[in-house]
């Protein structure tokens, strides 16, 4: 029989850093909350070598005094628990594990002094055993070196990134902190280089975007509600603002940076109808809630937390994020390809007699000489036509994009994805209002066969589908019948519908573990895909009237500024950029 035996002290302290202590940028994350914690207002951030071969945290908190400082190494010892009462945290720290563990696995310098004290005072741990103390001039406030890490430890070592990609982890880490803060001063320096620098007092919009990226503060609404005794600030970019992957979403939960799927998923069903489902939306959001209402205390890390009610928290957050998202209106991301508009400043080369300027001459007398559509008679600008943000319909280009002169600009508008998002906004209007939707009803049922999970999903979901127009039921174990389709979709091939449907709740179905969206966020996605097959096709020839019509109806549309992909739905140029194009400014 194996021998039970108790571990000694220094591999309990090993095994614990390994919970909470896992590359620098973790290390890093403590030693940062912990200023925040003693009331700095001016935290520095020193890196070696992406922290693998130092890291430095200096604050100007309260400081600590040297038996304090003895107590603070010691594991489960901590100042932020005055009483047994865990489930009201209000610090970043509780727990009284970090430093032992940091300690216990790397060469760890503390230094600090109390405000009023002579003289600071220093403390040196090499991988869990003391060797160092005495005097430390310094002024008020701690300041902690973390070196070697791991450097006892070649099993962990070896698991450690490249120097770069540590060093991204912890920019991201004060990122995320100093998001949170703004009331705080920040600078980091990676080597001689100074990354970071900001003032304290700054406010919250301008440390965010100062922080994610520049542009977004042009493209972004601010967020500001309150309701239940939550409230829910930051700042949402536009859906046609996106990136590819979701590194730029910032989650906080009473000033806690935190990686949460609830939340997560919540951002996703939001956005459900307003992006493509490879791209993301950039945002910073501050959740504040009461203590109780929230458990912090679910991991080492605390980067995950459990709220008491996930179904409100969830629905707060997906209202919050529309109602303000509503507020962009017409608003679209206008950021035209650089290249594409590169190509509108060349300048015009005569033809030469060598093969290439013939082919460009050829080229431009294809242009200037072959019709390339219809042309009408341009109606009358009424008195009234700089009140249309969007302009007066001059034009179709390739049947696809009209052609608008605005006061300020010459507008471009995608005639397909803006139409597709008015439907939208029309179907998502009737069965939010839950009047009687209008429905044309089919003069013979329609019999769609599909595989027996796609007719379970469909028929759970009809009662809904019913409410925005779409009757359908079940008939048989593999088919379904439709027997009526929303008056704007009349036109629509309902096997082509249903099949698109139904592969929109499958991807959205009740999958925990991919973070499943509501029955009600997953109906948006469904009235996403009704409304492409409802809307206006790319190819197709409008008059003018038809085009005067639609910029007017996406001048009353919420969110018209983009498609339901996240796409832009017009661009502007405007009129200043126009004379440059031919050299008048």
């Amino acid at each position: 029989m194996p021998t039970i035996r108790r571990l000694p002290e220094t591999l309990v302290n090993r095994i614990a850093a390994g919970e909470v202590v896992e590359r620098p940028a973790a290390a890093l994350k403590e030693l940062f909350e912990n200023a925040i914690d003693a009331g700095a207002t001016r935290i520095a951030v020193r890196l070696v070598g992406g922290g693998l071969d130092c890291l430095e945290v200096t604050d100007d908190g309260c400081g600590m005094a040297p038996d304090e400082m003895v107590l603070a190494l010691e594991r489960h010892a901590t100042s932020k628990l005055p009483d047994d009462a865990i489930e009201q945290v209000t610090t970043l720290g509780f727990r009284g594990e970090a430093l032992p563990s940091i300690a216990s696995v790397s060469r760890f310098t503390l230094e600090s002094r109390v405000r009023g004290a002579n003289e600071g005072w220093r403390r040196v741990i090499d991988h869990g055993a003391p060797v160092e103390e005495g005097p430390a001039a310094l002024p008020p406030g701690t300041r902690v070196r973390v070196e070697q890490l791991f450097a006892r430890i070649p099993a962990r070592r070896k698991f450690l990134r490249s120097a770069r990609s540590e060093y991204a982890a912890c920019l991201d880490v004060v990122r995320r902190l100093a998001m949170a803060r703004p009331d705080v001063a920040v600078t980091l320096e990676h080597g001689e280089r100074r990354v970071l620098a900001l003032q304290a007092g700054e406010a919250l919009a301008e440390r965010v975007t100062q922080l994610i990226a520049r542009e977004l503060r042009d493209n972004a609404v601010a967020i500001d509600v309150e309701r239940y005794g939550m409230r829910l600030t930051g700042i949402a970019g536009l859906p046609t603002y996106n990136r590819g992957v979701a590194d730029h979403q910032y989650l906080f939960v009473n000033g806690r940076p935190v990686k949460d799927r609830l939340l997560v998923g919540a951002v996703r069903g939001a956005y459900a109808d307003m992006l493509a489902r490879d791209r993301h939306a950039v945002l910073a959001l501050f959740l504040e809630l009461p203590a109780a209402e929230v458990d912090v205390n679910v991991h080492p890390a605390k980067t995950e937390v459990r709220f008491r009610d996930a179904a409100g928290v969830r629905g707060f957050i997906v209202a919050g994020l529309r109602a303000a998202l509503a507020t962009g209106d017409r608003r679209s991301a206008q950021a035209p390809d650089a290249s594409a508009m590169g190509r509108w400043q060349q300048e015009f080369q005569s033809p030469s007699p060598s093969g290439e300027g013939l082919m460009l001459r050829d080229r431009v007398m294809d242009f200037a000489f072959g019709p390339q559509g219809r042309a009408e008679e341009a109606a009358p600008v009424p008195e009234e036509a700089r009140d249309y943000p969007l302009g007066i319909a001059r034009g179709q280009i390739a049947n696809t994009y009209i052609v608008a002169e605005a006061a300020d600009g010459l507008v471009l508008v995608d005639q397909h994805a803006a139409h597709e998002r008015l439907v939208l906004e029309r179907l998502r209007a009737a069965g939010a209002g839950e009047a009687v939707t209008r429905s044309q009803a089919l003069l013979m049922p329609d019999v769609v066969e599909l595989d027996e999970p796609s007719c379970d999903r469909l028929e759970e979901a009809a009662e809904k589908l019913s409410a925005l127009g779409l009757a359908i039921e079940r008939f048989g174990p593999a088919a379904m019948l439709v027997r009526s389709l929303p008056h704007a979709l009349a036109k629509a091939d309902p096997e082509k519908l249903l099949r698109d449907i139904a592969d929109d709740l499958a991807l959205n179905g009740p999958d925990e573990e991919r973070g499943a969206l509501l029955l009600g966020e997953k109906l948006d996605l469904v009235l996403a895909t009704m409304a492409c097959h409802g809307s206006v096709r790319a190819g197709r020839p409008l008059s003018v009237a038809e085009m005067n019509a639609l910029l007017r109806e996406m001048e009353s549309t919420p969110r018209s500024g983009q498609c339901n992909h996240g796409r832009p739905t017009w661009v502007k140029l405007a009129m200043s950029d126009v004379e440059k194009l031919f050299g008048r400014h």
